[in-house]
């Protein structure tokens, strides 16, 4: 199992290296089309941190095809929205506490509402629908509700780039870290286009790739434990896949760009409740566990707290971000609990 275990450690670095790849390539896309913060933080650099966490259930589901592939294609999906609404929040809080110092409005978050409400807003009913539609009885009614899921989510980056197209904050392109492969081949100006679309062309195959080595190797890991997949992929992979790329919301809390901050993970929850989990209703069962529940039901709390706060007060405080940690704290708790319970009475049975 040594050999597996390393393998699940290689397959997640070589992920994150193509995340920091394609996230650089979707930055200097931004740029050209022209597009202000609310548009890049809210779908550009959301769709493009949640790319890695996105590929592990595609390849799970459509690509092995087997049981426990599905297993942890399904945690996968559940496990970003519910990370991003924990981890992620905490992480994105306790950013602003350090940074206080430094920042015009302190510990507090002051946002552009409407794009953050707009986000939750999304995520919720995406959200919901995605649940409830573990219960629907045929699978017709799932394919429907897989449907509904991609048109929302299209309407809401419409709406997300409709909203933003009279702003002008544009970023120049010295605030733009150097495209990646323009820099090592000695490029110092602004990149052609054709290295930017090299770029992310590149960065998505070695994300394909490092995804299948992942999927293979858990199932392993998984059956040599002899626990289920389920409760493994949805806490291992969006913990080591989604939340570095989160850490892009630190640094621009650190500058002030709180929007662009907390746009970059709820722009990544409506898509990450709304693509996967579309790909999830298609080409599974979708019949979801009490662990699964119980993590949707976390997300959807946590969320709600942030959202009501900001409705409430105006603004966003850090500690309200910072207290989502203990939730995600709280249900890693209750997974390994549950693992030992039924690891004692499968024994005890034999």
């Amino acid at each position: 199992m040594a050999l597996e275990l390393a393998l699940v450690t290689v397959s997640l670095v070589i992920i994150l290296i193509a995340a920091e790849l394609f996230t650089n390539a979707v930055e200097w896309f931004g740029h050209r089309l022209g597009l202000a913060e609310g548009a890049v933080g809210s779908v550009l650099a959301a769709v493009g941190t949640a790319m890695p966490e996105t590929m592990i259930p595609i390849i799970a589901i459509l690509v092995t095809g087997t049981e426990g592939g599905h297993e942890i294609g399904i945690g996968a999906i559940l496990g970003a929205p519910f990370l991003l609404s924990t981890a992620a929040f905490a992480v994105t809080g306790l950013g602003v506490i350090f940074f206080a110092g430094r920042r015009a409005n302190g510990k507090n978050m002051h946002l552009d509402s409407v794009v953050i409400g707009r986000d939750i807003g999304y995520f919720f009913i995406v959200y919901v629908f995605a649940i409830a539609a573990s219960f629907l009885p045929v699978q017709e009614g799932k394919y429907a509700v897989a449907f509904v899921l991609l048109g929302l989510y299209a309407l809401y980056v419409y709406r997300t780039f409709s909203h933003d197209s009279g702003s002008v904050e544009v970023h120049d392109e010295e605030e733009l870290a150097g495209l990646k492969f323009h820099r090592w081949v000695g490029g110092k100006d602004s990149p052609p286009t054709l290295f930017i679309m090299l770029q992310f062309a590149a960065a998505l195959g070695i994300m394909i790739a490092g995804a299948l080595l992942f999927v293979e190797n858990l199932e392993s890991v998984a059956h040599r434990l002899g626990v289920p997949a389920l409760p493994l992929a949805l806490v291992i992979a969006p913990l080591a896949s989604e939340l570095p790329e989160k850490f892009n919301s630190i640094i621009w809390v650190s500058q002030g760009k709180d929007t662009l901050a907390m746009g970059n993970i709820s722009g990544a929850m409506v898509f990450q409740s709304c693509i996967p989990v579309a790909i999830g209703l298609l080409f599974t069962e979708w019949v979801l566990s009490e662990t699964a529940l119980v993590s949707a039901a976390i997300a959807l709390g946590s969320t709600g707290i942030v959202y009501l706060s900001i409705k409430k007060r105006g603004y966003l405080s850090s500690f309200v971000l910072a207290r989502a940690g203990f939730l995600w704290i709280g249900f890693v708790i209750y997974v390994v609990a549950k693992l030992l319970i039924e690891g004692s009475t499968d024994t005890a049975a034999h």
